[in-house]
């Protein structure tokens, strides 16, 4: 084990704080508001998209000719310490990992800043692997997870993911990762471990 890679919204901090609720939002005012697609089509070309390419964005690049970077400061402008508080007992559980630890997001880094910050983990992440790490292609597409291991010079072997969504669990998987589930939900066979929380995550690495 030779790199923790943490996922950020509804991992790091659980989903009851309903941050991302706020970035759907902004999401929603995008598609409306600047690429001016009428309400009644936004839900079904989100959904859409999120079965052809695992994130609205490489949609509305395909089919719009977007700017990624306009869109991801939009719907990341967010009120993120209206809903987050520093976890000092995360913190604690994170910083006694023996091992080094990134964020592997969907977001941007600007954003994972944000919620770092707020959560009071500065200094904990030995960087930040964003959704520009393969050319805005989201998780759970293995490009991005390549780009990762490349970046690190790490063999899939060495390396945990810890994350909230099976489906990126999947891949991380299938490349030879171990996997950590964070949440309440189901479990599935590609996940090794499955905790409630990022804190009980790191408790448990701690012993393994």
């Amino acid at each position: 084990m030779k790199a923790l890679l943490f996922d950020l919204d509804n991992t790091l901090y659980p989903p009851e704080k309903d941050l991302f609720s706020l970035i759907d939002i902004r999401i929603n005012r995008y598609m409306q508001d600047v690429v001016r697609i009428t309400p009644d089509k936004v839900d079904g070309l989100r959904r859409r998209y999120w079965q052809d390419y695992g994130a609205t964005l490489q949609g509305l690049v395909r089919h719009f000719s977007i700017d990624p970077e306009e869109y991801l400061d939009f719907v990341h402008d967010v009120d993120v310490k209206g809903r987050l508080a520093p976890d000092p007992e995360l913190r604690q559980a994170l910083a006694d990992l023996p091992v080094a630890r990134y964020v592997f997001t969907n977001g941007s880094r600007e954003h994972a800043h944000q919620v770092i910050d707020a959560l009071g983990l500065g200094g904990i992440f030995a960087d930040i692997f964003d959704i520009r790490i393969a050319n805005y292609q989201p998780k759970p597409s293995p490009d991005p997870y390549h780009n990762v291991l490349h970046a690190l010079d790490l063999d899939a072997r060495h390396c945990v993911m810890i994350e909230d969504s099976l489906n990126n669990l999947h891949t991380a998987k299938q490349l030879g990762m171990t996997t950590i589930l964070v949440g309440q939900g189901p479990s599935a066979s590609h996940v090794d471990q499955h905790v409630p929380d990022a804190r009980s995550a790191a408790v448990a690495l701690q012993s393994a």
